[in-house]
């Protein structure tokens, strides 16, 4: 995963891979990558979300 990603792109690439999953479109052998990037993208998503709530709370705060 690109380290210069965006939130909204992140988002948009776990989606894709969440819709192919359900869908039935992955083939097995590219399961286990695609589940490796998700997870990838979830961690960057939530530290992106835990990072911005903080800012928002000092800022709130001050």
């Amino acid at each position: 995963m690109k380290k210069d990603i965006t939130y909204e792109q992140a988002m948009s690439q776990l989606t894709q891979i969440v819709q192919k999953i359900e869908s039935g479109q992955m083939d097995i052998d590219s399961l286990a990558s695609n589940l490796k990037d998700a997870k990838e993208l979830i961690t960057f998503c939530k530290d992106k979300l835990t990072k911005v709530e903080k800012d928002v709370k000092k800022i709130l705060d001050d």
